[in-house]
């Protein structure tokens, strides 16, 4: 809404009205505003919470100091929703369809995880069945997928000899001035690109790093780039599950999701950022996707929410994010992955989900497998998901939530080294 006010003024040539047209100074305002809503309306929302008696059961799973956490609020995924969605209408250009997608991914996820953690709270029962769950991230997965494939703005710029040469659907044409250095001078030439339809993403570590997903049905030949949907949707489903369903099972400690949600946003704002801007892009080699520049301003809401949560969810907690805020990290990060093309990196960047994740099927399935063999089931971990393994090892789960942080900042920045590393 500011944007649009200050887009006006600066029409009227008002001084100070051309800062908004920058996505950096957009972006500090984001962090700050998302920063000053959680750190101002915290404790009221908390005390909301508290009010309608939403508060953690206690689990008894037998790790050390959960009897202190059966009285703290939770839901306090509300706080940061507020915290993302408030500042991006503020700020962001909300006819831009990233943003849109964004926002609509956040919403529906937050309703769901919300329902999940009232029915689970409120009345007893243990919460959401997991089906219904899973139907809602496939309901988004499907929406996300086809928004991706058919919206005429959902495009990537390439060289025209590229699209010929590929048969890619051509929807503009653009042309831009690239500069090179040729025997010590700064030599200007005249390039012709497009903006095409195509359902290319970025491989990190290889050369000429694009996978175009029509390729796994190669043998419909020249029909594949017209029925790329069946795999590509199914992809995207998986992908939106998986990490959403990650996250929430990494909420289990005080700051833990938060944190390492806010490293990973921090790296996703970064990635928007090249990748919405043509000059990066180009000097990167990676994909340049047009409009995706305003979810900078998205990821910069997303990181100011979860370190402005962490205000009150740090050891000792005085509130949870419930199924409210875990869901909708974990959805958010996956889509925006999805949409600056960056999803093949998601394993390496989101490697502390990935783990959590792994951890729990491991344990399931050899508990299943030794129990089938032996009749008695047997475990790999004292507990799982990973992190409870370390409490029942007698760790102090700050300790435990330090260290994640510490390889998930390792993971964030060998995520940004593969920018170079071809």
């Amino acid at each position: 809404m500011l944007y649009y006010i200050f887009d006006i003024l600066q029409e009227k040539n008002i001084a100070g009205a051309g800062l908004f047209q920058y996505l950096t100074f957009r972006a500090a305002l984001a962090i700050l505003i998302s920063l000053s809503i959680t750190l101002l309306m915290g404790k009221r929302i908390i005390a909301w919470i508290q009010k309608l008696q939403i508060i953690e059961k206690s689990r008894q799973l037998g790790l050390p100091g959960e009897e202190l956490k059966s009285k703290t609020p939770t839901m306090g995924g509300v706080m940061i929703i507020l915290a993302i969605v408030v500042p991006c209408l503020l700020l962001a250009d909300l006819t831009n369809v990233y943003i849109q997608m964004i926002l609509f991914t956040t919403i529906f996820l937050g309703l769901l995880g919300f329902l999940d953690d009232y029915l689970k709270l409120t009345r007893g029962k243990d919460g959401l069945a997991g089906r219904y769950k899973i139907l809602g991230q496939v309901i988004l997965g499907i929406i996300i997928g086809s928004v991706m494939i058919w919206h005429e703005d959902v495009v990537v710029r390439v060289s025209v000899d590229e699209a010929e040469q590929y048969g890619y659907e051509i929807v503009k044409r653009v042309t831009t001035e690239r500069a090179t250095i040729a025997q010590g001078a700064i030599v200007t030439q005249t390039v012709d690109l497009c903006h095409v339809k195509t359902s290319i993403t970025n491989v990190p570590f290889f050369k000429g790093n694009e996978f175009d997903y029509k390729t796994l049905i190669w043998f419909l030949g020249d029909n594949a780039s017209f029925w790329v949907w069946i795999v590509f949707i199914p992809i995207i489903i998986i992908v939106v599950t998986a990490v959403s369903n990650a996250a929430n099972l990494t909420d289990g400690i005080d700051g833990l999701a938060a944190g390492t949600s806010a490293i990973i946003g921090g790296v996703l704002a970064i990635l928007a950022y090249v990748s919405g801007n043509t000059i990066l892009a180009d000097y990167l080699g990676v994909l340049y996707v047009p409009y995706t520049g305003e979810l900078v301003i998205f990821s910069a809401c997303f990181l100011g929410a979860c370190i402005g949560f962490l205000w009150y969810n740090a050891y000792p907690a005085q509130v949870f994010m419930g199924d409210t805020g875990s869901l909708t990290l974990g959805g958010i990060i996956a889509v925006l992955a999805i949409m600056i093309r960056k999803e093949l990196l998601i394993p390496l960047l989101c490697g502390i989900f990935l783990v959590e994740n792994l951890s729990v099927m491991i344990q399931v399935s050899y508990f299943k497998y030794t129990k089938r063999k032996y009749g008695e089931g047997r475990r790999v971990f004292l507990m799982s998901p990973l992190h409870h393994h370390f409490q029942k090892k007698g760790m102090h789960e700050s300790k435990i939530v330090s260290r994640f942080w510490i390889v998930g900042l390792f993971l964030a920045v060998l995520t940004i080294i593969t920018l170079k590393i071809r």
